[in-house]
């Protein structure tokens, strides 16, 4: 395990009809490495990162949400962050499109997504996937 300081902070994230098939595909076909993945209740994939060498996607599928921004985006980046209100701050002052405002979640992270000038679904954080388990 490593603190993450060595690898980047910039994480894509991409949304699945069939998670489950899109993970199994991704190993296969082009070698990604499944480092953690986490189930919904219908079976669908809530959460899954995968690494390649010392980069990382993370994925998920499911139904979608439209009070959850990532439910209903095909492609998204997650930036952590060590101080997500102070980013917020400079997000909003420039005119993001914010679609999520800074919030604590359930799996011990602060957040917030927007929107940059030609509609990309961007979230920032302290979440910090090398670092778990």
């Amino acid at each position: 395990m490593t603190d993450g300081s060595d690898r980047s902070p910039i994480f894509p994230a991409l949304r699945y009809r069939d998670g489950q098939a899109a993970i199994s595909f991704l190993e296969q076909a082009f070698g990604l490495t499944r480092r953690a993945v986490h189930t919904g209740a219908e079976g669908d994939i809530a959460h899954a990162e995968l690494s390649f060498g010392t980069g990382m996607v993370m994925l998920g599928s499911g139904v979608p949400d439209p009070s959850n921004p990532w439910s209903t985006t095909p492609v998204g980046l997650y930036v952590r962050v060590a101080d997500v209100d102070a980013h917020y701050a400079r997000a909003v002052a420039a005119g993001a499109e914010i679609v999520r405002p800074p919030a604590d979640t359930s799996y011990g992270a602060r957040e917030y997504s927007a929107r940059d000038s030609e509609g990309h679904l961007w979230s920032f954080g302290t979440y910090d996937p090398w670092a778990q388990g």
